[in-house]
């Protein structure tokens, strides 16, 4: 079959699992030949071979079973950054780069700066300041010994080397440890939530999704543990729930945080919540 054909039919068989089928199909296809669109944009009338086409069907099928395309092709795309992914780590979303955004503008690159990241996950986060701030001092923890083994691989393909990776739960592994920043993109769905066993989300690991009864569990405990680790003025900065701008903002209140701040991602749904040590 032709690249135009196979395309078309594997579309087709996607669209009643996807709101993306075309681009997932494109996606999976450069992959498997190690190409980029432009390509199959040039060449549509490029014909593969039995076993090319036939991987290619085995990829589609996988993705109608609703296990996400970054999965499937072991990568996701981060700040400009190729990170690898797999089911022990959150695929980075978009409106994560809000919180690199914030920290890049009101930190400049000539500040001596030593960050947390905390529940890195793929080491999204970190990697992107990383890149961004080759001179500050940044930490990253996780409590997946898998998670950060992943993280690692990426800084060490991008090579970054002024991120150190720590397995443990939150704070547990930086002691008595003060930071000028402390970021994080914590569990924060809400453990009986229906969409859990809907869509992409059912490949992902659990324990990065859900936390608690309200999904507030490790935000709260974060938000009130961060004060011991944070220097005078140094900035706590939180992803949350769309709907849980107002909980956040009070969880941050009542714990004395200073000059609470929420930012809105490009469809203007409150998504990140940040405030000043109250120290």
């Amino acid at each position: 079959m032709i690249i135009s054909e196979l395309l078309s039919e594997a579309t087709g068989l996607l669209e009643s699992s996807s709101d993306s089928a075309r681009l997932d199909a494109e996606i999976l296809l450069c992959h498997l030949l190690q190409k980029d669109r432009a390509y199959l944009i040039t060449w549509p009338d490029k014909e593969l071979d039995s076993q090319t086409a036939e991987s290619f069907q085995q990829l589609v099928q996988r993705r109608q079973t609703g296990e996400p395309v970054a999965y499937i092709i072991g990568q996701k795309e981060f700040w400009s950054l190729n990170l690898n992914v797999n089911p022990h780590t959150l695929i980075p979303r978009p409106e994560t780069e809000l919180l690199v955004e914030y920290i890049l503008q009101h930190y400049p690159a000539d500040r001596d700066i030593k960050l947390a990241d905390l529940g890195t996950g793929s080491g999204a986060i970190a990697l992107a300041l990383a890149s961004e701030r080759s001179q500050w001092q940044i930490i990253a923890t996780d409590q997946s010994n898998e998670a950060i083994k992943t993280a690692e691989h990426n800084a060490a393909q991008l090579k970054l080397n002024n991120i150190e990776f720590r397995q443990g739960s939150w704070f547990q592994p930086l002691a008595d440890e003060a930071f000028d920043i402390i970021v994080s993109n914590p569990p924060y769905v809400a453990e009986h939530d229906e969409h859990l066993t809907q869509g992409d989300v059912r490949f992902e690991p659990q324990s990065a999704l859900a936390s608690g009864a309200d999904g507030l569990n490790d935000i709260r405990l974060i938000a009130d543990q961060a004060r011991q680790h944070l220097h005078a003025d140094g900035l706590l900065i939180i992803e949350h729930g769309y709907d849980q701008k107002d909980k956040i903002f009070d969880i941050f209140n009542s714990l004395g945080y200073k000059k609470i701040l929420q930012l809105a991602d490009i469809a203007k749904k409150p998504r990140v919540t940040l405030g000043y040590s109250p120290i």
